[in-house]
């Protein structure tokens, strides 16, 4: 089996989430935990997941402090898996996600889930919004800094471009 690419030199903590939970197996085993699945047996029999990966991607999202296991059992010993504050934390980003595919890839209407906030008991699409002011998060209206040095070197470059074809204004001679 091929050796995965370590992401550690591109110095970025997206990379750094991806590496523990981006694969397609640890996201479908985070969306389990968070609607109340805990046990090993259970996750095998909602994902359908062959029993070796889960174990894998389970082991890994121990390790990496996103799930803890919780006795429940002792013969056989059994474990219970539970998120960890660390994994809890990672709601925004299983709301981003469930949203993306409801508007770009959904479900037939017979078989979607629908997402409800019980304080109010309204259907809700797991909006994220801004931290300081409570307005929605868009693209548009959002700044990485310090840039990606690509994305820099590119608007250097596309802004040079522009110096060089705006022409000079004429010289007034007196």
């Amino acid at each position: 089996m091929p050796t995965r690419k370590s992401l550690d030199d591109l110095s970025c903590t997206l990379a750094n989430g991806v590496d523990v939970f981006g694969d397609r197996w640890s996201l479908m085993i985070l969306r389990d935990a968070f609607l109340g699945v805990r046990r090993f047996d259970e996750f095998h029999r909602d994902l359908g997941i062959a029993r070796n990966v889960l174990s894998d991607r389970l082991d890994r999202l121990v390790r990496s402090g996103i799930l803890e296991t919780r006795h429940y059992e002792d013969r056989p010993p059994r474990h219970e898996y539970m998120l960890t504050e660390k994994g809890a934390a990672l709601l925004d980003v299983l709301l981003a996600m469930w949203r993306w595919g409801d508007r770009w890839d959904p479900v037939a209407t017979d078989r979607r889930r629908i997402m409800t906030h019980s304080t109010c008991g309204a259907e809700t699409l797991g909006a994220t919004t801004c931290t300081n002011c409570g307005e929605p998060l868009v693209r548009s209206e959002l700044q990485l800094r310090p840039m990606l040095p690509v994305v820099a070197e590119r608007l250097a470059a596309t802004q040079a471009a522009v110096e060089v074809t705006v022409p000079a204004a004429p010289t007034t001679s007196g």
